[in-house]
């Protein structure tokens, strides 16, 4: 399974959600179960009746910056569209960027903040490999008190060609969102409410909580015909001593570690490379492909990824390919909503 081909499949446009549902918890919930090769049709709400008192749901609480800029090219005025990537402790920020015409060191972008008006500038410094610009904002404020007044929410671009409505800024970050660094959504986590976590705790469920900061790496096409050939991104994670231990202790008494969201996976499996969950604090770029022994994660909440990316790999690694993309045919055929804002599924 080393050819991206085979990671291919056709979805009818109108599958893709443009928004999500006015209760999240109200998405679908497609249950795979891999020991029996089933698949049942649930709500995410419904989740609290498949998990045991003694599994642990682990959920990723990176926080999404307002990381989409909006500008022009300060000498000629020309239209530049960007993407904040992470500043330094210097001051200065990692961009991508986009216009017509060759950027050149020195230059300027004059960024536009959310009520339209001319803001701060940024000078473009060294270019780096991938397009990426080394750039110093003329402002002595901090980069998440600037993203918060000139960023734009960084919707993928099946949603609404990436151009955001007011309720993007709530609704495209989880309701346990804490640590700012993200700058796409770990969007199988965006199906929770207050309500359905107070529940699943209440049932007796451990909640622990790890932090990674998704990066729009996550969702690039693989663009080399094999997956070894893929040169996997990079993202920086956390995961404390004290969620180790409760991890463990779920694993010795029987318990299931069940991941929400691919991003969460990533991370418990980088910080269990030796077999056992152990703390990690610093970068991954573990590509999860076949063939992978999966030492972490018993069972993930995922939602329907595009075609021919790392998700859609990881995903098919661990559910299994042949039940796996009969999970994805099934909801094809029911009309599940697909990618960010969509339904989900749970692979037990």
């Amino acid at each position: 399974m080393d050819e991206i081909a085979q990671y291919d499949y056709e979805l009818p446009k109108e599958l893709v959600a443009q928004s999500p549902l006015p209760t999240r918890s109200d998405a679908r919930l497609l249950l795979v179960n891999r020991q029996e090769g089933s698949l049942s049709h649930m709500h995410v709400r419904d989740l609290p009746d498949v998990l045991t008192e003694r599994d642990c749901l682990v959920l990723n609480d990176t926080r999404v910056v307002p990381a989409r800029l909006v500008g022009f090219r300060t000498k000629t005025g020309g239209r530049w569209e960007g993407l904040f990537l992470e500043a330094a402790e210097s001051g200065h920020w990692r961009i991508l960027g986009k216009t017509r015409g060759k950027l050149s060191p020195g230059e300027t972008i004059t960024l536009v903040n959310a009520e339209g008006a001319d803001d701060i500038e940024l000078e473009l410094g060294v270019k780096e490999p991938g397009g990426v610009w080394v750039a110093k904002p003329r402002s002595d404020e901090p980069a998440l008190a600037l993203l918060e007044r000139v960023g734009r929410v960084p919707l993928p671009p099946y949603i609404r060609k990436g151009q955001m409505v007011d309720a993007d800024r709530r609704t495209y970050q989880t309701v346990y969102a804490r640590r700012p660094g993200a700058v796409a959504a770990p969007t199988a986590g965006l199906h929770f409410t207050d309500a359905l976590l107070s529940k699943v705790e209440a049932n007796g469920t451990a909640l622990c909580r790890v932090t990674l900061h998704v990066g729009m790496g996550t969702f690039r096409p693989v663009e080399s015909d094999s997956l070894s050939g893929h040169d996997m991104h990079s993202e920086w994670g956390r995961l404390d001593a004290a969620t180790a231990d409760r991890l463990l202790e779920c694993r010795q008494k029987g318990g299931r570690i069940v991941a929400v969201g691919t991003t969460s996976v990533r991370l418990l499996e980088t910080a269990a490379a030796d077999g056992n969950v152990k703390p990690f604090a610093g970068h991954t770029d573990l590509f999860i492909r076949p063939p992978y022994t999966f030492q972490a994660v018993d069972a993930m909440m995922t939602n329907f990824h595009l075609p021919r990316t790392t998700l859609l790999v990881l995903v098919r690694t661990f559910g299994g390919d042949e039940l796996i993309m009969r999970a994805y045919a099934e909801a094809i055929r029911e009309e599940y909503r697909f990618y960010s804002y969509g339904d989900a599924m749970l692979i037990v």
